[in-house]
């Protein structure tokens, strides 16, 4: 993730194969992730978009190659809202305060005020803190985005990882992720994403990176979503226009006509 990236470097990735059980999803990976970049991976399902934030995380090792990190860096990281279990019996303030550096061993009674404190501006920035006492089960999309965004801000991250952040959410909700990010970024935090919205979300973003099992392109959107590019990505024709000075893809098959319109 060179391409934008100008400011002291967070982490590097050379040379990296990497998957489970001894099958590679990851080969020959090399980008550096630095503290200004706000960037979005996409790629087909099962392309390694997820393997390589798991990367960036720590919670997957490389087969091969090296993973470098600058010394004491700071990591939040937001999972796919379809990977969590919602019914579980917490409330919203209660979910950000277990973010904390104690982690599951940590009891919400015995916060300090300070960390409540620091619990309840983060829900204000966000604006959810009349919904701090919701069961996190009663929360809409958008809510679920917010607290989980919630949850990693707590941690005063560097860098920002995040899984699908608008998937299974509405425009209006997308829409204001997009916006929360942008702000984040514009406080210093490095972003991280992957999304399969090449017109909702990637376009939208000042640097994008293409992986299918390796890295395929890598820059701007202007650089990256070209019919070339796409096709090498997902492996479908796909037609590139120009709509308000941004690019539209649209996938060339009838059927699918709307997948990228949408």
């Amino acid at each position: 993730m060179t391409a934008t990236g100008v400011g002291p470097e967070l982490i590097r990735l050379s040379d990296v194969e990497a998957g489970y059980d001894h099958e590679v999803v990851l080969h020959d990976v090399n980008l550096h992730v630095h503290e200004d970049q706000f960037t979005g991976i996409v790629g087909p399902s099962g392309s390694g978009k997820t393997t390589l934030l798991r990367l960036l995380l720590g919670i997957v090792k490389p087969m091969a190659g090296a993973v470098q990190k600058q010394p004491g860096l700071r990591i939040a990281y937001v999972p796919q809202l379809e990977t969590v279990n919602w019914d579980f019996p917490i409330t919203v303030f209660e979910c950000v305060l277990m973010s904390g550096s104690r982690g599951r061993h940590f009891t919400v009674p015995w916060a300090s005020n300070a960390e409540k404190a620091n619990a309840h501006a983060v829900l204000e920035r966000l604006g959810i803190n009349t919904l701090a006492d919701r069961q996190i089960r009663n929360l809409s999309g958008g809510q679920q985005q917010r607290m989980f965004l919630a949850r990693a801000l707590y941690r005063k991250p560097q860098l920002l990882l995040l899984d699908e952040p608008t998937s299974g959410v509405d425009v209006s909700t997308r829409h204001d992720v997009l916006h929360l990010l942008a702000d984040l970024h514009e406080d210093g935090v490095a972003i991280v994403l992957t999304t399969h919205d090449l017109n909702g979300m990637a376009a939208h973003l000042p640097h994008l990176i293409c992986v299918n099992h390796r890295v395929i392109a890598d820059g701007t959107p202007a650089e990256v979503i070209r019919p070339a590019v796409l096709e090498q990505t997902f492996g479908a024709r796909m037609e590139v226009l120009e709509h308000l000075g941004m690019r539209v893809v649209v996938d060339e098959r009838p059927e699918h006509a709307m997948k990228w319109t949408q």
